[in-house]
């Protein structure tokens, strides 16, 4: 919103609301209350003295070295008071973008005002000031999360939030007449969201912390042969090269905590896997390892912090204060040093940043390489595992997320990323999650009733952390109220699905593992403490006053949009008027046309019965609102004024007000009660000594109310801090059962089957389909042609050459894809899958340089290359895709010859590794446990051809590249002329090369 007269905004918008709502009012603590502009404050003061004092005779002491003089203010004119408020809490956090509660808006200053006003599309306004004008801009309150949008996700900035207090009597006079005082009550970062709207509900936010052990260690540096591909050149010292690094990182949305250890050579890997939205890192950034790090993650884009740890000690024990439940004595020695180093930081910088903010997150959870099947960043970014490699979006159309992806839940949806991103390397973990999928892919109303009950519940891990940090509110308790009762659906369907049946046939092995999956997950329900809480909610929180306050806020919220755009029209210039967005003006369509009375719009979020008290409270409310009805029936009686009303003004108080003032003047003349106010020619306000009693006990009754209200609340809070580690418990079961459905219904509809995994080192797979290239082929119409791989022992390495565009690379990426989804415990694309369990995933394909870090294609193809010579085992797939292309044919060759050879000799991992270099063919096939196939072109009558995509055993030693040049449009001559070269190079003849190139030029 265009705020070119912000002040006269807020003044005007204070004024009205002033004269519509009583002061005494206690607003939904929920919702922000507008406040009093200080420039509508008196102040007093007496007659002026003068004292002096000599210089010699005041106090003295010495300044120590570190001191300042005038730290605050500079001689000179003063600001006003809120100004400096905002310029002191601009130099304290200096790094951060503060924003000024003031009233109903919150609003920037100084040079900020000026460099993220444009940004923000707010317009910046000078206010003049006696020190000169001051570049100010803002917008209304409830548009924070709109702006904190842009600030903190598109822009990556920091941003501290500066709120209101309200001032004692010293405090207002030290203010010069403030009622408030402002101060900052958190630092908002990209990591450390907790609940703000704008957050993606399908992907964790995660905060991650780095520490790297003594980066002085050993001096003894590796071999270049360990030295992983993107630290194999640059200014990384090769001695840090090995060394290991403490991972932390933590969701505050969800009470998430993980921990890991790495080395630097497979960090990039891991960062990428996490997906961290900020990075935090300890000290200055001015030590060597610590830079090595720096420059490792700028290069990968991600945001990094520092930040100086501040917990007294760096041990387990000093985490409990923020933990729900304390780590086990007897766990916390499997923590290496660089973890908990690592967790400390977290947690201080989170503590920091939190301002005090109660926080409790869950115990951590160790991460182990050899616990998760290991994606490197190329691999992940190759195969769009998570987001596609063109448009980059996390769960974008063409993903391999996005493609398996039938959840119905936010936080499931988050669960199946980590499983995506780190397939499981357990067989019994893998085989659990098998058999859920078999038994709800089979029994399809079974499923059904999960899935539609999973509809109803909300996104309980959220929920129940932002209750674990005081933040939740009565729409959180109805949210958790509808989970608990949707979880206590689930689980009669759960028991109903596994007692037994007279009628049931002898249940196989498939059976009876998947009744004993799901026994394993109805057992881990807990209901007892969630189903009391659901009783004390819907015991204690009123629907109808829940929505009827919604509707207030919301037209309390056009009140303003309505005041800012009767300013603009006045005061703005056409550009401003169309700065006003469409969602703005529709909220000043549905502003309601006629004002209610105060009296009718007083709601109440919980029922009477919540409490004794509170039911006590509200009887006496009764009792004075039909005191009230009878007062104003006996006044009118008295008074011979039906038309008269007992109300409540902001300048006069308590008011008898009747229409017709010639009606009652001679009554008030004779009534010593009645005092006359105000008098105009259609109506007359009065007091009325019995009203004025009267409506300061119903202020006070309403007051009381309010506070019992808020005791209640405060309780339920607890009740739900109290049952912490069921709730998450419970939507930890939820979130593996939206998981096996998704899984059920995408095997369903895409025909997938189950695979076999086993601890050999074989792939067999029959039949096998791209996920995600096949769907894109039948949106088109077209067929996709299905292929077997069958590699291992026997066969450990194939060689696949072929034309391009003839499927070659789809090929090789189906396999690492459904070996990704084998682990995670998903049904496959192929008729038949059986899989030797895979521990790391490999690729080169595509084509990339780093001209920033003078890296070319080549360059950049060397660096992925030697990843995978250094780091495969023999349990590893790769998959590699025209190794040596970026030089010329004789180095590309011996590049080629040189990486499969070490592949086969070293390595012994099953290897894809598709070419154009036919050469490859012949030099390797002395390599017994090396195959050749290929794919062709089928040549038709008039010279048309089609690629045939099914593999063959063989070597295809035509590329048939100018048939797909003519595909792509290439002009007919170049095409001829590409044919004339061809033909002389085929002919084996340097000399007859030569001869033509003349004849070849001419034409």
């Amino acid at each position: 919103m265009s705020n070119v007269a912000l002040s006269t905004i807020r003044q005007r918008f204070h004024l009205r609301w002033l004269s519509r709502r009583p002061s005494r009012r206690t607003f939904d603590r929920r919702r922000p209350c507008p406040r009093l502009l200080p420039q509508f404050q008196t102040q007093w003061r007496g007659a002026k003295t003068r004292a002096t004092v000599k210089f010699s005779e005041l106090p003295q002491r010495e300044i120590g070295a570190g001191e300042n003089f005038l730290e605050e203010e500079e001689v000179g004119p003063a600001y006003p008071t809120v100004i400096l408020q905002a310029r002191n809490n601009m130099r304290k956090y200096e790094n951060c973008v503060l924003l000024t509660r003031v009233g109903s808006f919150y609003e920037l200053y100084f040079n900020q005002a000026d460099k993220y006003g444009p940004l923000l599309n707010l317009k910046v306004a000078q206010k003049k000031t006696t020190a000169g004008p001051v570049p100010m801009a803002g917008f209304p309150f409830y548009q924070l999360d709109r702006f904190l949008k842009i600030l903190v996700q598109d822009l990556n900035e920091f941003v501290a939030i500066s709120e209101e207090f309200a001032n004692n009597a010293s405090g207002t006079v030290k203010s010069g007449g403030l009622l408030f005082d402002r101060k900052v009550t958190r630092t908002i970062t990209p990591g450390t969201l907790i609940d703000e709207k704008f957050m993606d509900p399908y992907e964790n936010n995660f905060l991650l912390a780095l520490h790297p052990m003594d980066s002085h260690g050993s001096p003894n540096a590796p071999s270049n042969e360990t030295i992983p591909a993107e630290l194999a050149t640059g200014s990384i010292p090769p001695a840090l090269i090995s060394k290991r690094i403490g991972l932390a990182w933590l969701d505050l949305s969800t009470g998430d905590f993980f921990t890991q250890t790495t080395t630097l050579g497979t960090l990039a890997s891991a960062a990428a896997r996490i997906g961290a939205r900020e990075i935090v890192l300890s000290g200055d950034g001015n030590d060597s390892m610590q830079q090595s790090i720096l420059d490792m993650l700028e290069q990968q884009r991600h945001l990094v912090t520092y930040h100086q740890n501040q917990l007294a000690d760096d041990s387990i024990s000093s985490w409990t204060l923020m933990l729900e439940t304390e780590v086990p004595t007897n766990t916390q020695s499997s923590f290496s040093s660089e973890e908990v180093a690592a967790g400390s930081l977290l947690l201080a910088y989170v503590k920091d940043r939190l301002q005090g903010l109660g926080i409790k997150l869950q115990p951590p959870v160790r991460r182990q390489d050899k616990e998760t099947m290991s994606i490197d960043k190329n691999s992940m970014r190759a195969l769009e595992v998570l987001r596609t490699s063109k448009e980059g979006l996390g769960g974008g159309k063409g993903s391999l997320l996005h493609t398996v992806r039938r959840t119905v839940t936010k936080s499931g949806t988050r669960l199946l990323r980590d499983w995506i991103a780190s397939p499981s390397m357990s067989l019994p973990v893998i085989n659990a999650r098998l058999d859920l999928v078999t038994q709800l892919r089979h029994d399809r109303a079974f499923r059904e009733d999960i899935t539609n009950l999973l509809r109803r519940t909300y996104d309980s891990q959220r929920l129940v952390q932002k209750f674990s940090m005081g933040r939740g509110d009565a729409d959180d308790l109805m949210s958790l109220l509808r989970t608990i009762e949707a979880t206590n659906g689930i689980a009669s369907t759960l028991e109903n699905r596994l007692s037994p049946s007279s009628t049931q046939p002898a249940l196989d092995e498939n059976d009876r593992n998947a009744r004993r999956s799901l026994q394993a997950l109805s057992s881990r329900l807990s209901l007892d403490g969630p189903n009391a809480l659901a009783a004390l909610i819907n015991a204690s929180v009123d629907e109808d006053g829940l929505m009827e306050s919604h509707r207030i806020e919301e037209t309390e919220n056009a009140d303003i949009v309505s005041l800012a755009q009767d300013v603009l029209q006045n005061e703005g210039s056409a550009e401003d008027q169309a700065a006003m967005s469409k969602v703005s003006k529709t909220k000043v369509k549905q502003k309601a046309s006629t004002e209610q009375d105060p009296e009718e719009q007083d709601t109440w979020i919980l029922r009477r019965s919540a409490s004794p008290i509170l039911e006590a409270l509200h009887q006496a409310l009764d009792g004075l609102r039909q005191d009230r009805v009878s007062l104003t029936s006996r006044l009118r009686d008295d008074l011979d004024a039906q038309s008269l009303t007992l109300r409540w003004t902001p300048g006069m108080g308590y008011i008898c007000h009747v229409k017709g003032a010639k009606d009652v003047a001679a009554s008030l003349k004779a009534s010593a009660a009645a005092r006359d106010v105000k008098t105009t020619k259609s109506t007359r306000a009065f007091h009325q000594s019995e009203w004025s009693s009267l409506g300061g006990k119903i202020d006070q009754a309403k007051q009381r109310i309010r506070a019992e209200e808020q005791r209640v609340f405060q309780q339920l809070r607890g009740q739900v801090v109290l049952n912490l580690v069921k709730l998450r418990l419970n939507a930890a079961v939820l979130d593996e059962l939206d998981i096996g459905c998704s899984f059920a219904i995408l095997a369903e509809e895409q025909g997938l089957v189950r695979p076999v995994l086993n601890l050999g080192l074989d792939h067999k797979i029959i039949g096998g389909r791209h996920p995600t290239v096949k769907l894109g082929l039948e949106e088109q119409g077209r067929a996709f042609v299905s292929n077997n791989c069958l590699i291992g022992e026997r066969e450990r390495i194939w060689l696949i050459t072929g034309p391009n565009m003839a499927g070659k690379s789809t090929f090789l990426r189906q396999n690492a894809l459904i070996s990704i989804l084998a682990q995670v415990g998903c049904f496959v694309p192929a008729e038949h899958a059986e899989i030797g369990l895979v521990d790391q995933i490999f690729t080169r394909v595509g084509s990339a340089d780093n001209l920033f870090r003078d890296q070319s294609t080549f360059m950049v193809e060397m660096m992925e290359t030697a990843a995978i010579l250094n780091q495969a085992t023999p349990q590893s797939f790769v998959i590699m895709d025209e190794i040596g292309r970026g030089t010329t044919p004789e180095d590309g060759i011996a590049v080629g010859f040189a990486c499969l050879h070490h592949l086969y000799h070293k390595n012994r991992c099953r290897t894809l590794f598709a070419t154009h270099f036919h050469a490859l063919a012949d030099m390797t096939k002395d390599f017994k446990h090396l195959a050749c196939y290929c794919t062709d072109v089928a040549e038709e009558n008039g010279g048309s051809f089609s690629f045939v995509h099914r593999l063959r055993k063989g070597v295809n030693r035509s590329s048939h590249a100018l048939k797909v040049a003519r595909l792509a449009g290439i002009p007919e001559a170049a095409i001829e002329t590409a044919r004339t070269v061809l033909e002389s190079f085929t002919a084996q003849s340097p000399e007859s090369v030569e001869r033509a190139l003349p004849q070849i030029a001419k034409a």
